[in-house]
């Protein structure tokens, strides 16, 4: 590490501003996260297949466009996502009962199991983490989610 390096970054001393909040948080979020991602449960899948069958197992059957909305991609990469399901029989397409021409995303009970189980070793992951932390760290972790997911738009 450098002489010029952050001491947010090592831990060591809080962010004075927020512009140094934001690049400290963003930075530890980051490294979380792909801390959590290589926690998979096998790496078959590609990030992008594995969050809309996370959209789908949270809120429901939907139209391609309203998935690739959700994802905040283009309808025609979600197409080419949502196909790769299809064809590992994590997903089906079915016709919306009230207006055929439009094709309803599904997931299957293998997308479920597949989900479930991915979800299940990342969640053991973070829950061994978490041991490590004193009751006071777990706390204000705890108190700090809300915060978390109104910045996570959630």
């Amino acid at each position: 590490m450098s002489s010029t390096s952050s001491p947010a970054r090592s831990g060591s001393a809080q962010p004075r501003t927020q512009a140094g909040l934001a690049s400290s948080l963003r930075i530890a979020i980051g490294r979380l996260s792909r801390r959590i991602r290589n926690e998979r449960e096998d790496d078959s899948l590609t990030l992008n297949q594995l969050s809309a069958l996370g959209v789908l197992v949270r809120k429901g059957p939907m139209p391609v466009g309203e998935l690739a909305a959700c994802e905040r991609v283009r309808p025609p990469s979600m197409t080419r996502t949502v196909s790769g399901l299809e064809e590992l029989g994590l997903v089906v397409r079915e016709p919306e009962p009230g207006d055929r021409r439009i094709a309803v995303v599904r997931i299957t009970e293998a997308g479920l199991a597949r989900t479930a189980a991915d979800r299940k070793r990342r969640d053991a992951w973070m829950n061994h983490r978490l041991r490590e932390l004193s009751p006071d760290e777990r706390e204000r972790l705890r108190a700090a989610l809300p915060v978390l997911e109104k910045l996570a738009g959630l």
